[in-house]
């Protein structure tokens, strides 16, 4: 987690709420008692030795930014920590230069003799990763595997993919796309490659979606409303000398989980808990 010595205007500091653990799973051909959900990784090589972790608060640009304000933005923070990560093994640098072939990829060992975990398998400029892992989430339940949020990487883009996970048999690969031709692109060792993010198949199609006029909602429109002139109001106190707006530095209610009324969301999160993989157990 980053660190600061001044925490007076961090919000993870001012609001340390711990909640729920995202969904773990079991898998097909697995005995488990009535209702846990161990999601499993069965790793089928060592090579190349990733490692699973779960997903961190912390982003290096967020670390830099003024003041620490992107730590301000909730919506950011539980992204960032919505699964789990497989982190690369040896790093290398990678490079495109446009063509359809596989030969039109170059990927180098930085130290010039490991075994690159990533190669050009498909060509038109991806590149792969073939994951050492068979994983196992509870009947139902599929794994998504897709970039890393907030975590943005200069001439790539991940490629993602969802996956049933609860029988499939098959591993599967991370693949990434290149949109920059003719540049070098690093990945170093424990750089993030992958994100896991187990997900109820179905659930999204459960959902009805409608669109509506604000207005359909009375005693919504009127909370908005009055939500609208505050954040209206605010932004220009923060330009007046000595005002209250200029002492908070930033509104801290959806932060807080306070709704209209000034209570809090009874289940609001700042925070996630994912548990981490337990090692393999050796004999």
């Amino acid at each position: 987690m980053p660190s600061s010595s001044d925490t007076s205007n961090d919000p993870i500091e001012q609001n340390p709420l711990n909640l729920v653990a995202a969904g773990n799973g079991r898998g097909l051909q697995v005995e488990q008692a009535p209702g846990q959900k161990d999601f499993i990784a069965y790793r089928v090589s060592n090579r190349p030795a990733f490692k699973l972790v779960r997903a961190p608060l912390d982003r290096k640009w967020m670390d830099d930014s003024r003041d620490r304000f992107a730590y301000r933005c909730l919506p950011l923070l539980i992204a960032n920590q919505s699964g789990w990560l497989a982190l690369n093994s040896v790093p290398f640098r990678a490079s495109w230069n446009g063509g359809w072939d596989k030969a039109c990829m170059a990927v180098e060992a930085l130290d010039g003799v490991s075994e690159l975990p990533a190669i050009t398998h498909f060509g038109e400029g991806v590149l792969t990763f073939h994951m050492p892992w068979l994983f196992r989430t509870p009947p139902g339940w599929n794994l998504w595997a897709h970039g890393i949020p907030n975590h943005p990487k200069d001439g790539i883009v991940a490629l993602e993919g969802v996956i049933e996970t609860d029988w499939a048999l098959a591993t599967f690969t991370m693949n990434w796309k290149f949109t920059a031709r003719n540049m070098w692109v690093t990945f170093e060792k424990d750089e993030p490659i992958c994100m896991l993010t187990p997900f109820r198949r179905g659930d999204l199609e459960s959902l009805d979606p409608v669109e509506k006029d604000l207005a359909e909602n009375p005693e919504m429109h009127a909370a908005y409303t009055e939500w609208s002139a505050s954040r209206e109001k605010f932004i220009k106190d923060l330009n007046k000398p000595g005002s209250e707006a200029q002492a908070m530095k930033w509104e801290k209610d959806y932060f807080r989980g306070l709704g209209p009324d000034g209570k809090v969301m009874p289940q609001h999160q700042t925070r996630l808990t994912l548990k981490e993989f337990e090692p393999i157990k050796k004999k």
